[in-house]
């Protein structure tokens, strides 16, 4: 119980060296390939799958758009595994920090914007400025609408981070009440375990669920800028 709340949120290190990298390139290894003409069950669900999550997201997109179609879902297949792998007992769960999360959410956020200013300039300009504003509330929407702008990378890692962070909490709170609880009621132990269970299946869902909503406002930010 005197077990630092926040230790699994610290970065591992190996030998003093930090380990997040090694970490962050271990979930495509997971990722089964195959190399016959035939593919198991396995292989066809995944593939499955990826057909399924890149139509739904490249629909509302045009032919530029659709470039983007193998980035996207390679960022959705990696945030999902990585979720995953950090619901595992003494593991880490690289979307916990802020930084990297920022740092998958800025280049994305900027190459959109970047290539929406280089296409449809108009377009881009006339979102700072909405069609039938009042001459002395101009000044005040576009810095409004520049501050906005500005916060969407920010906005995309806070929520990723926030909502993991927040279950991971949650999680160590309940397993660790759990344990106490185990000396002293086994009834009340019975019904926290249960709590936890449902819990742990809930952070399945979130950590699928998230992948999925970062994505996809990846994806929103592109086709306004296409």
């Amino acid at each position: 119980m005197n077990e630092n709340l926040f230790a699994s949120f610290i970065p591992p290190t190996i030998l003093g060296l930090p380990a997040a990298v090694l970490i962050i390139l271990f979930p495509p290894l997971l990722i089964p390939t195959s190399k016959y003409l035939i593919n198991n069950r396995l292989i066809t669900t995944q593939q499955w799958l990826i057909k399924l999550t890149s139509k739904q997201m490249m629909t509302m997109h045009n032919t530029k758009g659709r470039t983007w179609s193998l980035m996207l879902v390679s960022l959705i297949i990696f945030i999902a595994t990585t979720n995953l792998l950090g619901l595992l007992p003494h593991s880490f769960t690289p979307t916990t920090q802020l930084s990297m999360n920022l740092a998958m959410a800025t280049p994305l956020w900027a190459g959109a914007v970047i290539m929406g200013f280089r296409s449809k300039i108009k377009n881009a300009l006339a979102h700072f400025l909405p069609q039938g504003t009042p001459t002395p509330l101009i000044p005040m929407l576009v810095i409004i609408e520049t501050i906005s702008l500005l916060i969407q990378p920010m906005a995309l890692a806070v929520r990723l981070t926030a909502n993991i962070t927040a279950g991971h909490l949650l999680m160590h709170l309940i397993g660790s009440a759990t344990l106490a609880m185990s000396t002293i009621n086994l009834p009340s132990t019975l019904i926290i375990f249960t709590i936890l269970i449902l819990l742990t299946i809930l952070e399945i869902a979130v950590a699928l669920i998230q992948a999925y909503v970062f994505t996809l406002l990846v994806s929103l930010y592109l086709h306004d800028n296409t």
